[in-house]
Parts: C-alpha cells; structure tokens; sequence
C-alpha cells in the first residue's frame, strides 16, 4: 500500500477532533515506524511547488483543534503503537519506550498486567521486564480524562489530568525521545545530554547537522502549564519538544519513567452548600494532607447536569443520587503507605471540612477498586454530559460549540479567578458549567451556548479571561494546549515579542513551516510578520 495517498469521504474523521473543529486536507500518511515517517517527508518534499504543510495526529482527543489541518497533508501516528521495551535503573525505578500511536488505556492494561508483546525486544529489555514482574506494582502517572489518548498526542500538549496534583504534567515524566525533522533528519534526546547555554540550545541531528536554536526570553509562569514553548536558561532540549503542540518535529519514540503504584488509594467526594466554602476547603485541605494525589471540583451547575442525566439517560441511571442539598463537590484522592495513614488523612479531610464549615459528614468515601469505579465514572460524568448537550444544540444551530477554558493562576489568586468567572458569565448572560482540577487552581470553565450570538459572547468573554488571568500570573492553556482554538491568548500571556521568539525557535527547526502549520501562531509570523 502507498504510504501517501488521497484523503476521500471514508476518511472524514481525520479532518477533525474532539473540539468539533472540522479542518481540510488533500492526503494522509499512516506509517508504522520511523522510516516511513522519514520516507512521508521524502515524498512530500519531491512534490513540485510550495512546500507541503504537514499535520500530524495522535487518536484526535484534543480540545484545542492541534491536530486538525488546513489543508495540505496530514501523518497519522496510530499505527505507531508498539511498546519498544524496559528498562531499569540503579535506584530499582524502571521506564518504558513506547513509540507516539500507543494509547494510554492499552499501556495501563500492559503495565496493570506486567504483560507486553516482546517481539523485537533486546536483551536489556528482557531482562529488564524480568525484574519489572518481580517487582512491586508501578504505573504511569499521567492521567488525561480521555484514555484512548495516545502517548505522542499527550507529549505535544505537556498532558496532565487529575493526578498532576501530585504527579505533574507530561514533561515531568519524559525521559527521552526521538524525533524526526522536517528535513527527515532525526534527534535522539535523553535528559540531560543536550542542555541550553542561557538562551541558546545546540542541537546535532544524527546526521551531523548543527542546529542553533534561539529560546525565547519570557518567564514561564509558576503554574501548570501548557501554553507555548518552554523556555528557561540552562534548560533540556526535551522539555522544548514536550508540548511543543506538533510544531517542531515528529516523535517517534518515547521514554516514559513509571511510578511506584501507591499501596493504599482511597477517594473521598466532599460536598458544600456553597462555592464560597468549597474554595475556602481547597485551602485548607492542601496544608492538612500530604499524601493528596488529586483534588477536584464540580461546581452547582455541573452536579445539576448529573442529576438530570441520571433521571433521564438510562446509561447514567447507575450514577449515584445527589441530594438537592448539596450544591457543589470537592473530590479527593488520598494516596497513602497503609491503611492507618489513610485514616488519618480522612481524619484531616474531615477537620479541613469543618475548617470551611462544612459538615463532614457530607461525603461520599470510596475504599474498594467499586467505589473508585463509581467515582470515575461520576468524573468523568460531567465533560461526558455536557458534549451530549451541546452536540444536541448544534442540531439546531451547527455553527455552536462548546467553549471550554483551560486557564490556571498561582495559588493566592484562587478566589480572584473564580470571582471574575461568576461576575462576568453573569454580565454576558451565559449558561456555563464547571469542573476541574482546583487543587492546581485549574479550573474548566465551560460555556454552554444556545445560539449563535451567545457563541460569540462566549469566545469574546474568554479573549478577555486570557488578559486578566495573564495578568493574574496565570496561563492561557494549562493542559490542553494551544493548537489552533488558542492561539491569539498567547500575545496577553508573552507579549507580541514573546510570539515572535516562538516564531523565531520553529523557523530554526522548521525553517519552511511544515509542521503544525496554523498553531500557536499565524503562519505569517514565520515570514516576519506581526503577532
């Protein structure tokens, strides 16, 4: 089979992703390994004219439109899905290399099971995964609400998720990759072997070409985040490929550090009669709890959505029952060394509780692989519901999306930001619901539109969300990513001189604008045009 070929009506789903914006291409790749990603480039670059834009795709979850093409050429990567192999080190932590297309319920499944299909295996990794099975139970932190995500698509937008409370994001979690250049050049990168001089990385491609790439000079802020190009002096060259939103180059490999699984995990879901004194617990159970892995939220709005899902949908008829009491959720995960820890981090969940004035009784707690299931899905409920309703909305007004916000300020600023979302949705006149992970101050704040005109209130209301929570010290993007949706919230956070050095770092890698063409920024700004 060609490895290029035309894009027709069969492969429609490839022109778009999860945030419901439909793209354009003339044709698509599927390789299956890094020589036919190099081969895609070779060919590409024989076609007579312009060169062709390239965008590649994971499993198509994202929210941010990344992996959706405006024309040109898109490279999928799911049939890139092999696990490559173990490895372990001197401290007894072990790693995997995985190639991009591996989807993260299938490596869990792989790792819950210590089970993998080892053809092609070396020695090493043999030997390693030996060990890896006499070993106590590891996991890969990283927990992105989609699971059928895959690892390459979760590595360009720095992924996260729940756990990143106590785990951290993506970056924190690669240890090496392997990318392939526009050019068809290729870069093997491990941490700590290619490390920046200030400002000024150096990178030499395999083939023996010296690449000198200009970092940008912004401060990145000291909060999750997603948005644009990390850059820090003295930094990885990894971390400026990890959620770099596929704008660089193609990773074709992998090497993800795994984590000890916690021998006791228990979740607690804790109710309020008010937001005001669900923030105020936030505060107080992040000091009182050390052994926390996640600390979410739902607020009124959203526990609605689930109460009328539950009435009305019977695949949601085995969510439980919220008493109308309740008004809104903290969720909690304690990850602890034994049962007498865990009931003492219950213990200081209930005075963290009281500290709020709440009642601690008012919770639901969950001690068996069923409870934690029954939480999940409760979660996981909520993002689920609401693309139903919006996907039902657009049946009467197509031009509709939902709008998701994906925005995180330091910790002081908590309360600010969630005054300045309830202030403004209530001047705008907007149905919204929100979730998320609060214990980074990352909340998603969505807006539910019901027509055309409140879509367009909506997006101008986050525009200026970006300026003031930018100004907050915040980030545009704490885990979605930039892609395409977000792009133009980029100039509030860096400034237009901080784009510009984005521009300026793709022109050294991608110097005729290949890559991702569209995300970030305006594909003029490669050209020396303005932000």
């Amino acid at each position: 089979m060609a490895l290029i070929r035309p894009v027709d009506e069969t492969l429609a789903g490839f022109l778009r992703d999860e945030s419901r914006t439909q793209g354009r291409a003339e044709t698509i790749s599927q390789p299956a390994d890094e020589a036919e990603v190099r081969q895609v480039f070779r060919e590409l670059a024989s076609v007579p004219g312009a060169p062709v834009p390239v965008t590649v795709q994971g499993a198509r979850t994202g929210l941010a439109a990344g992996c959706v093409p405006d024309g040109g050429h898109v490279m999928s990567l799911q049939r890139m899905n092999r696990v490559l192999g173990v490895s372990g080190d001197a401290e007894g932590g072990f790693s995997v290399r995985v190639q991009p297309g591996v989807v993260l319920q299938d490596l869990r499944n792989a790792l819950a099971k210590r089970a993998f299909d080892t053809a092609g295996w070396d020695d090493a990794s043999l030997a390693a995964l030996g060990r890896l099975r006499g070993a106590d139970p590891v996991f890969f932190p990283c927990d992105p609400t989609e699971t059928s995500a895959t690892v390459g698509g979760m590595v360009a937008c720095n992924a996260s998720g729940a756990r990143s409370y106590r785990y951290g994001a993506m970056r924190r979690h690669v240890r090496g990759l392997r990318v392939v250049l526009p050019s068809g050049e290729t870069l093997a990168l491990s941490r700590g072997a290619a490390v920046a001089d200030g400002r000024r990385l150096t990178l030499t491609t395999e083939q023996g070409t010296v690449i000198e790439v200009p970092l940008p000079t912004y401060s990145m802020p000291d909060v999750k985040n997603a948005s644009g190009y990390f850059a820090a002096g003295a930094m990885d060259a990894v971390d400026l490929f990890v959620g770099s939103d596929g704008t660089l180059g193609v990773v074709t490999e992998v090497e993800l550090a795994l984590a000890p699984m916690p021998p006791v995990v228990w979740g607690v879901n804790c109710f309020f009669d008010g937001e005001d004194r669900a923030v105020g617990f936030v505060g107080a159970v992040r000091g009182a709890v050390p052994g926390l892995g996640a600390v979410e939220y739902f607020d009124p709005a959203a526990l609605d959505i689930l109460r009328s899902q539950r009435h009305c949908d019977p695949a949601f008829s085995s969510l439980p029952e919220v008493p109308p009491a309740y008004a809104c959720c903290v969720f909690v995960e304690l990850q602890e060394p034994g049962r007498p820890e865990a009931l003492e981090a219950l213990a200081a969940v209930g005075r963290a509780m009281g500290e709020a004035g709440a009642d601690p009784a008012a919770t639901w707690v969950g001690t068996t692989d069923v409870d934690r299931e029954r939480q999940r899905f409760f979660r996981h409920a909520v993002p689920e519901s609401v693309n139903m309703l919006i996907d039902e909305r657009r049946r009467t007004d197509p031009a509709i999306t939902k709008l998701g916000s994906d925005m995180a300020v330091p910790d002081g600023r908590l309360r600010d930001v969630v005054a300045l979302y309830r202030r403004t949705l209530a001047e705008e006149g907007l149905e919204s619901a929100t979730w998320g992970h609060i214990g980074d101050n990352h909340l998603h704040v969505n807006v539910l539109p019901r027509n055309a005109g409140e879509h367009a209130r909506g997006k101008a209301l986050f525009r200026r969300w970006a300026e003031e929570v930018s100004a907050m010290g915040g980030t545009v993007s704490a885990e979605h990513g930039v892609g395409k949706i977000k792009r133009d919230f980029l100039v509030p956070m860096y400034g237009r001189e901080g784009v510009a050095e984005m521009a300026a770092v793709k022109r050294a890698l991608d110097p005729d604008g290949v890559l991702g063409r569209g995300n970030l920024f305006d594909a003029s700004l490669l050209e020396g045009g303005e932000a």
